[in-house]
């Protein structure tokens, strides 16, 4: 199967998990807390099922790790060079306060890089999808277009994206390096999109994520040619370590 064939039954399957997700979504749910204070519901699990059992089908050969089944141990994910990485629900929180902003994200990570990925968010009615071979697109059912991100001098107004659920002290730092902001506020993966898309110019993540928080998204916004690094300029990579936290980071659409 080719990459523009891949893409689409991965845009389908995720849709399918958008749809268990909205059935939920749209009644009364149950919240439990996991160990680290996160909260899980109804809804993660039931897309989880939906695209573990789509992407096992789909790829048999390719293992898939997701938020809701993380527990796989270093010595296994190690010998791994493709894998998918995947996030049922990101932006648990805006699903239970029902403002809309969160995604279904499905990634193929490949040597440490994302290189296809699915972000859905269903009750916006809009997806974004990618792969190294055809290009980024929004997608909004009954139209897609190419997302091709234009840089932009590091002077003016700056359009700077944060978290609307986890503002960050240190952001205020960070922005002091630019002359004139606007702040935009957006919940789950969908703050890569917002580069990617040109809705924003930059958006430093200075708080904790984890590696199935940022693979969908990262490959949208690198592929429609935004620069996602750590504050090193480094590559920001995925399966390199034991644990699943990434370092800070920051994807830009902003001349050097």
């Amino acid at each position: 199967m080719n990459q523009t064939e891949l893409l689409e039954e991965v845009l389908i399957l995720a849709r399918q998990a958008g749809c268990a997700i909205m059935g939920i979504y749209e009644k009364d749910f149950n919240v439990e807390y996991k160990a680290d204070e996160s909260p899980v519901t109804d809804a993660d699990l039931a897309a989880h099922k939906v695209i573990a059992n789509g992407l096992a089908h789909l790829t048999p050969d390719i293992p898939v790790l997701s938020e809701e089944s993380a527990d796989i141990s270093w010595d296994i994910r190690q010998t791994w060079t493709r894998y998918w990485l995947v996030d049922p629900i990101d932006g648990t929180k805006e699903f239970i306060k029902k403002n809309g902003e969160f995604t279904v994200n499905i990634a193929l990570i490949e040597h440490g890089k994302p290189i296809l990925a699915v972000v859905d968010a269903p009750a916006l009615g809009v997806s974004y999808l990618a792969a190294e071979a055809i290009g980024a697109f929004k997608d909004k059912g009954d139209e897609r277009i190419e997302l091709k991100v234009t840089t932009k001098p590091n002077k003016g107004l700056i359009r700077v994206v944060g978290s609307r659920s986890h503002p960050s002290p240190d952001l205020a730092e960070f922005v002091k390096r630019f002359d004139e902001i606007e702040m935009v506020s957006k919940g789950s993966s969908l703050k890569l999109c917002l580069v990617a898309e040109g809705s924003a110019d930059i958006y430093p993540r200075l708080g904790p994520t984890c590696e199935w928080d940022t693979g969908a998204g990262h490959a949208i916004a690198e592929i429609a040619g935004a620069k996602v690094t750590k504050l090193d300029g480094s590559p920001l990579v995925y399966n390199t370590k034991d644990e699943y936290l990434n370092p800070y980071f920051v994807v830009s659409a902003i001349e050097e």
